[in-house]
């Protein structure tokens, strides 16, 4: 038999699978199942994509592999990460890695195991030696001549190391800290039989799942709950159910239909993925499904150590977890089982991932779904215009509780001396004096955007990036957003001399000082990026919902997810920045925000108001949010969007070529542009782009009404580039369906 195996190189010029020769027990090798190849003069990892019964290449240059491992990865998840890797134009090998165990990737040479810890017991002679210090002794009696000899020669770590196993077994690290002895004091007690060493795998670490502000307790269905999981259920039995869109305002229990569709799914005997957003912004949603049902859940994050990650895709794998919790690459849960997969928040841009590949979770996920014959579910109070044109739809139009969206004003900013309007003002006053709940957002961190000289007008800016640095006060430095460079903020200019030193622009660290001065007593609560650092997100979280008032200011952090009843207030500031960016989902972008902040108050008895602060209040996207009219802000994106054969009336991809010296990069991105041309493919550019982390830039927008053609065409375009030596200085990134 023959295993075609792709080499976990991260190569791009690579061309696999490569052929290996199954012999004697590596016949019982399959699809998924993982080995240790000879591959040129290196051992790597590989993965069976294919099992034939003859090869191509003579069969005397066949090699065997060296070893088949343990683990093993579904072969539906094989398929699935090759596709990955040729829709989003990646290596094999890093779409394989997507779907392999924790710990196992590219460029890996051993595989991942379960931890094994060495563990120390004391023997019956070690119990003689140790004589009347074991606490598992009888009563003291006279040591035999042997026994007396045997203890005489026990050095004193030793001994110390005996009288730490007399109550029991332990394991060696402990034991070493206790008697303050190390391994070779155990191998030496072993080697005179006084102490057994034994290798036991250690028991699997749960990760910590802590709900913030979740409330807990079964609830009565509405009507329209009802409804809608009546049909989810309903195409839970079908043999390949069409995917559903669940669009429910803010507050309208799309989480409860969730969970009683997971609950119907594995009433089936089947598994459920819920993809959220961002865990450590979710912990309700990840709290809620824990608090439902237990051990069956599996939650996966980035912020699990790896051998947390480990354990959670064993437990799924094995089959004792059905249900996995976690952001986008929860998509990739090892179940051979689906029957459910759920998309939270699915507007959410966290859902694309940054590094390549540069998948979309949403789409893998539906992918996914389709292969598996299982129901993808999407919700959201502001869906996408992608979904709402691909999937039917279900409405939550109301609240559980029956209250009404809270109301919205909209205050213009151009007459304004502050960041903060009057009106603003007024109503976070009587959140103070009524001592109840505001949330604030400014999608702007740091204490300034950026610091200019009044002499000589120098802005700072960064080395590695054409980006200005950003003014972070409290720990007294300029940062860049982009590469993470830092500078002392400078006491005078260094071109002119002048201490005349400007800071431009208000951030969520100098809102928060504002806050501060006007919420006096109540307690301010800063919930960004920098905040998440230093104190952790559900540590901030806690905080606020602990308080009985008090105010969160942050970024659109605070806007995602969270379910606070006592918050009477929600303001957006400088509501209609993203608008001036040139993105064509600018007005999604914006509409969303303000619909999901507007999400967070009014949901408790006292009912509550939100306020939007804009230079233009009379902007398209702001005037559907404070409407909480979704379904009039789809209606007209759509419409545009098709005017301009965008996104989903057309398919984008991006290819950004780089190199570390000007001008390499424009050469190869004409070169890629040329030859998707040729293919017939509309192109746009090459345009220059900013300089980041020291590398020069140059992007080419690929804008076709076809998907396969024109992703097709990229990748034949940019693997030829890539491998030409003229280009050899230039680096590539493609990324389909660009956020």
């Amino acid at each position: 038999m023959i295993a075609k195996v792709e080499p976990l190189t991260p190569a791009r010029s690579l061309r696999g699978p490569f052929d290996y020769l199954l012999t004697g027990a590596l016949e019982d090798v399959g699809v998924g199942s993982m080995l240790v190849v000879p591959f040129g003069r290196r051992r790597v990892l590989g993965v069976v994509v294919d099992v034939a019964e003859r090869s191509d290449v003579p069969h005397e240059r066949l090699v065997e592999p060296l070893a088949a491992l343990e683990a093993d990865v579904p072969g539906r998840l094989v398929r699935l990460g090759l596709w990955v890797a040729r829709e989003y134009v990646s290596t094999p090998a890093r779409g394989l890695a997507l779907v392999l165990p924790p710990g196992t990737g590219t460029g890996a040479t051993r595989p991942v195991r379960p931890r094994r810890a060495l563990r120390a017991a004391m023997t019956a002679a070690g119990v003689a030696a140790l004589g009347g210090g074991a606490r598992t002794l009888s009563p003291p009696r006279l040591p035999s001549l042997a026994e007396a000899s045997s203890r005489s020669r026990l050095g004193p770590r030793q001994r110390a190391a005996l009288a730490a196993l007399a109550g029991g077994p332990l394991g060696a690290a402990t034991l070493a800290r206790r008697a303050g002895c190390d391994h070779s004091t155990l191998r030496s007690l072993e080697r005179r039989g006084l102490v057994r060493l034994e290798h036991a795998t250690e028991p699997a670490r749960r990760p910590r799942v802590e709900g913030v502000g979740a409330r807990a307790g079964r609830v009565t269905l509405t009507a329209a709950q009802l409804a809608a999981l009546k049909a989810i259920e309903s195409r839970l039995d079908a043999p390949t159910p069409r995917p559903l869109l669940l669009h429910g305002v803010t507050g309208s229990g799309k989480t409860e239909v969730y969970l009683r569709a997971v609950a119907a799914t594995l009433r089936r005997g089947r598994s459920a993925i819920v993809l959220v957003p961002e865990i450590a912004l979710t912990p309700q949603t990840a709290g809620r499904f824990v608090d439902r049902f237990g051990e069956t859940v599996a939650v996966m994050h980035s912020r699990l150590s790896p051998r947390e990650r480990y354990d959670e895709w064993s437990r799924m794998r094995r089959g004792e977890a059905r249900v996995c919790v976690g952001p986008r690459s929860a998509v990739f849960a090892p179940f051979d089982d689906l029957g459910l997969l759920v998309v939270d928040e699915e507007h959410d841009a966290s859902y694309k991932q940054e590094g390549d590949p540069r998948y979309d979770a949403r789409r893998v996920a539906e992918r996914r779904a389709t292969e598996e014959g299982a129901l993808l579910v999407a919700g959201s109070a502001t869906p996408r215009p992608e979904s709402v044109l691909r999937y039917e739809r279900l409405e939550l139009p109301r609240r559980v509780d029956g209250r009404r969206l809270p109301p919205v004003e909209l205050v213009g900013m151009a007459a304004a001396g502050g960041p903060i309007h009057e009106r603003t003002r007024e109503a976070l006053d009587e959140v103070r004096r009524r001592r109840e709940k505001a949330v604030v957002l400014l999608n702007r961190r740091g204490w300034s955007n950026f610091l200019s000289c009044r002499g000589c007008g120098r802005v700072w800016g960064c080395p590695s990036c054409d980006v200005t640095l950003v003014l972070h006060r409290a720990v007294g430095e300029l940062a860049c957003h982009h590469c993470g460079h830092r500078e002392p903020v400078p006491a005078v200019c260094g071109d002119c001399g002048s201490v005349s030193v400007a800071r431009h622009g208000v951030g969520t660290e100098q809102l928060e000082r504002e806050l501060e001065r006007l919420m006096a007593p109540l307690p301010v609560f800063r919930l960004d990026s920098d905040a998440a650092v230093a104190a952790g997100v559900a540590a901030v979280l806690r905080r606020f919902d602990a308080a009985p008032a008090g105010v969160l200011v942050g970024t659109q952090m605070v806007a995602k997810g969270h379910d606070f009843p006592e918050v009477t207030l929600g303001v957006v500031l400088d509501a209609d920045a993203t608008l001036r960016f040139p993105d064509f989902r600018a007005e999604e972008r914006t509409f969303a925000l303000v619909a999901q902040l507007a999400g967070r108050s009014g949901r408790g008895e006292r009912g509550g108001r939100v306020i939007v602060q804009a230079l233009d209040p009379d902007a398209r996207a702001l005037r559907h949010a404070a409407a909480h009219d979704s379904a009039g802000f789809l209606t007209g994106e759509l419409a545009r969007r098709k005017a301009l054969s965008y996104p989903p009336h057309g398919e984008l991809i991006r290819v950004v070529c780089s190199s570390a010296e000007s001008g390499p990069e424009i050469a190869a991105a004409e070169a890629v542009r040329r030859l998707v041309a040729g293919a017939g493919v509309p192109t746009l550019g090459p345009a220059a782009l900013f300089r980041r982390q020291e590398r020069h830039r140059a992007q080419l927008v690929i804008r076709s009404p076809a998907r396969e053609p024109a992703i097709a065409a990229v990748r034949q375009a940019v693997e030829t580039v890539a491998s030409d030596r003229e280009h050899g200085a230039a680096t590539f990134a493609v990324d389909v369906d660009p956020q």
